[in-house]
């Protein structure tokens, strides 16, 4: 059975997309830490960052680092924190999250994001691109 995210990546469950390409996804985590918080993803469906191979996560990173320059831009914040946690969804993927502190990068602080909400802020982020 497809992961989530590979039902997103296909259309099938909505979300706010940041940018696409060829081999890698950016949308907006719908229980976000910090506003403009975004999910990347390789749309190859691999359980674990650390079974990518190297091109796949180095092309990740490169793909990740275009939407956090869009993100520091578009939401005040410091830094763009990075977190690999991959228990969540069996598909990997890392986590950007605006930060002004080091205490920002806990999931303890995410909640529930609302649709508009989350419409508002992909629209700044993307108009960075």
């Amino acid at each position: 059975m497809a992961t989530l995210f590979t039902r997103i990546i296909k259309g099938e469950v909505p979300c706010h997309k940041i940018l696409e390409d060829e081999r890698y996804f950016a949308f907006l985590d719908i229980r976000p830490i910090n506003p403009g918080h975004t999910l990347v993803v390789p749309k190859e469906e691999i359980d674990s960052i650390f079974d990518l191979d190297e091109q796949l996560v180095g092309g990740l990173m490169r793909f990740a680092g275009k939407i956090a320059g869009a993100i520091r831009k578009a939401v005040p914040c410091k830094r763009v924190g990075i977190l690999v946690a991959g228990l969540e969804v069996p598909h990997a993927h890392i986590h950007l999250v605006p930060i002004n502190t080091v205490f920002d990068l806990s999931f303890a602080k995410a909640k529930p994001a609302g649709k508009d909400e989350l419409a508002t802020i992909a629209g700044k982020i993307r108009a960075h691109l």
